[in-house]
């Protein structure tokens, strides 16, 4: 039996990917916004896939504060960046 690899939404591309391959950026209850290294943080997540063409992108659209609903701040896009730039 082949084991199903879970895949979820870009909020900039809309593509879906296997959840690797992307990036989750999370809103917890207190309002705190980071970047989820282990998939698996309490709070809102949102999915950004891992290129630095789409960070660009979600931080001109500001996609990622209308999905979480706060505004992002640039440390965190830069950080975005510096991770994919690895």
């Amino acid at each position: 039996m082949i084991k199903k690899i879970p895949l979820r939404t870009c909020v900039v591309t809309k593509e879906k990917y296997p959840k690797n391959e992307l990036l989750r950026v999370v809103k917890d209850n207190t309002g705190n916004v980071f970047i989820d290294k282990t998939g698996k943080a309490n709070g809102r997540g949102a999915y950004l896939k891992k290129d630095i063409d789409v960070i660009k992108k979600a931080r001109i659209s500001k996609q990622l504060d209308r999905h979480l609903e706060i505004t992002v701040s640039d440390a965190l896009y830069d950080e975005l960046e510096t991770i994919v730039n690895m």
